[in-house]
């Protein structure tokens, strides 16, 4: 590669491939393994790419055998699978699936697992790699990784890999966040441990970094010079279905999705350019943007740039829908938000003075994730009277992340006619039709990176603290201070509460119509 090569124009095919291993998944009966793991796997395995003599270990407390667990597995992969269910392969990849039961905390049960990890190695003829899963609920990962060093099985074999992948939410706050990394840290290296963020896995977040860096037309315009504000949206039109309310209580819209997925696709949206494609490089420029967040301490200043809200009664799609605190397993009296609203700075050159503003509710009118990034207006001469610019100046490029993945720009044009008016046409690309097929699940990408030993979509020890400690500090203005503050409402089925509209509306801004 020449000096002045783009890396981001270097074919993207010389990621490592994936390596023979077992893959062990604590907590395996679980709807994650059923609903995700497995139709992941099997996706893979229909593409080609699956590793030969590779094996899955179901590791959970249910009393069952490899074949009812196989079977439960099938029906799962029939109502999941991205590909349908071929009958064929299934048979063929079913016969890699196996079932070990054990409580998490049962020392007697890891000695049993390594023995069957020992008689896999013996009928391949030599050790293999070993990817341990954690698919369990928060609290047990502590347990497992204990018991996981006492057994030895956090230690490759014979020149082999062992490597864990933790599941979300990886701790509820900075110190459990901490302890859970000390933990980790102690049964395996950093190099070794996987922190999955699955909206990481999503084709359209992986090419914001090639959309930014590999294309001559935007790099020079990504910065505060030419970008007015920027937009994350993550919005769900589902409430608390299917027995959620009781987790969701505990979290709340702040932690179950800004503290992770929207602050790693605010971090590509804002890093600068690695010094390569290597995950730490990657990783480098991703918790510096973390870091150069503005902080905004105390009641006041979250109050004046945050906004929570619980969603009333109200419907969706034609669909009534209960208020927030009337959700199946909701505490009547619950302080947690169900959406939250915030406007961030970043402390950068690249980015001094431009807002970041977040969104993410449940009940919201659709199910849509995408970043809006807003262009300043041009100097209106000649075109200058509001009515030969249609209402509306103002280039967009907006990034889609789900559903209809894809990346469509906003420009202006002048309308057919005598008269020259002016309108915003949309120049779009979809991953769908473009390609010719649909993007593989977040999953299956993961967890043959998981298996390649590319961490570059996975977060590190210090992105994960550095954004708790963030919302650590909202957190606290939320629920241990004085003067905490109000929590906003909106009804079921709109955009959110007024305030959320006023907040950018202080800037002269608004929120892009999804």
């Amino acid at each position: 590669m020449s000096d002045l090569a783009n890396p981001f124009q270097e074919t993207l095919l010389s990621r490592h491939r994936a390596e023979p291993c077992t893959v062990v998944i604590f907590g395996a009966t679980g709807d994650l393994t059923n609903r995700k793991l497995i139709p992941a796997f099997y996706n893979v395995a229909a593409c080609g790419d699956l590793p030969p003599q590779f094996k899955v270990v179901g590791f959970a407390r249910r009393d069952k055998t490899d074949e009812v667990f196989r079977k439960e597995l099938e029906e799962g992969n029939r109502k999941n699978s991205r590909q349908g269910h071929n009958e064929e392969l299934w048979n063929s990849f079913s016969q890699s699936i196996h079932y070990h039961r054990s409580e998490f905390e049962d020392e007697a049960g890891y000695k049993e697992l390594k023995a069957l990890l020992e008689k896999f190695d013996e009928e391949r003829g030599a050790p293999a790699n070993r990817l341990f899963y954690l698919a369990s609920a928060p609290e047990a990962f502590k347990p497992i990784l204990e018991m996981l060093k006492a057994a030895g099985l956090n230690e490759g074999v014979g020149g082999k890999w062992a490597r864990v992948v933790c599941e979300k939410p990886f701790g509820k706050d900075l110190a459990t966040a901490k302890a859970l990394n000390e933990t980790v840290a102690a049964t395996f290296e950093e190099k070794d441990t996987y922190r999955i963020d699955h909206y990481l896995g999503k084709e359209t977040a992986q090419n914001i970094m090639v959309l930014r860096f590999a294309n001559a037309l935007f790099e020079p315009n990504w910065n505060s010079r030419y970008i007015d504000n920027v937009q994350i949206t993550c919005a769900e039109n589902l409430g608390m279905e299917g027995g959620r309310g009781g987790y969701y209580d505990t979290a709340g819209a702040l932690r179950d999705m800004v503290q992770n997925h929207l602050f790693q696709l605010l971090s590509l949206v804002a890093m600068e350019p690695p010094t390569d494609l290597s995950a730490d490089s990657v990783r480098d420029e991703k918790v510096k943007v973390i870091r150069a967040l503005r902080p905004l301490v105390g009641p006041e200043a979250v109050g004046a740039n945050v906004i929570r809200a619980q969603y009333t009664a109200g419907s969706v799609d034609g669909v009534a829908r209960v208020g927030y605190r009337q959700e199946d397993r909701v505490n009547p009296e619950s302080k947690t938000e169900a959406y939250v609203a915030l406007r961030l700075f970043i402390d950068t050159w690249r980015w001094q003075g431009v807002p970041f503003y977040i969104r993410v509710g449940k009940q919201l009118p659709k199910k849509a994730t995408e970043i809006s990034i807003h262009f300043k207006k041009p100097p209106q001469v000649p075109f200058a009277t509001q009515k030969m610019l249609g209402g509306n100046s103002e280039n967009t490029l907006v990034i889609r992340i789900q559903p209809d993945e894809g990346i469509a720009l906003r420009i202006l044009c002048k309308q057919p006619g005598q008269a020259m008016n002016m309108q915003q046409v949309k120049l779009d690309f979809r991953y769908s039709s473009s390609f010719g097929k649909a993007s593989p699940e977040a999953y299956e990408r993961l967890l043959l990176d998981a298996m390649a030993g590319d961490a570059t979509l996975f977060a590190r020890r210090d992105e994960v603290e550095s954004a708790w400690k963030f919302i650590d500090e909202l957190e606290h203005a939320w629920h241990k201070s004085a003067n905490p503050p109000k929590m906003c409402e909106y009804p079921a089925g709109s955009w959110g509460p007024k305030e959320a509209d006023d907040l950018l509306a202080q800037d002269g801004h608004s929120w892009r119509l999804l």
